[in-house]
């Protein structure tokens, strides 16, 4: 069974930045082959997909993050990325990395809350 583990979420001010890391446990060559996606759940809310990336590269941004959030991945270390820009309140979640489409066991996900 594939681990997701996600990490550097945290407490940041409106318009602030935040750099999210996902690790797979899982070999290179499966790795690679899967879409990865960055997933957020606000509380009394759905999880949502908010930023995806093929094996070759491409990306896709949900609208609510398009200019402001980065995925890339490194497929050599089986790592998923998410650069958070200009954050804004309603930013505020757990993240989730999982591939696209996500299977159905998760991570612990990591905190991200935008707040002054």
């Amino acid at each position: 069974q594939v681990q997701l583990v996600e990490s550097g979420g945290g407490l940041v001010q409106p318009g602030g930045s935040l750099r999210l890391s996902c690790a797979a446990s899982e070999s290179r060559s499966i790795f690679s082959i899967f879409a990865m996606g960055w997933y957020r759940q606000a509380p009394g809310k759905q999880r949502e997909l908010v930023a995806a990336i093929t094996s070759g590269g491409s990306t896709n941004y949900a609208d609510s993050v398009k200019g402001r959030f980065t995925i890339a991945r490194n497929s050599d270390e089986n790592m998923v990325y998410l650069q958070m820009n200009s954050l804004k309140p309603e930013d505020t979640a757990v993240y989730y990395c999982n591939r696209v489409p996500a299977m159905r066991s998760w991570g612990q996900g990591t905190q991200v809350t935008v707040s002054s």
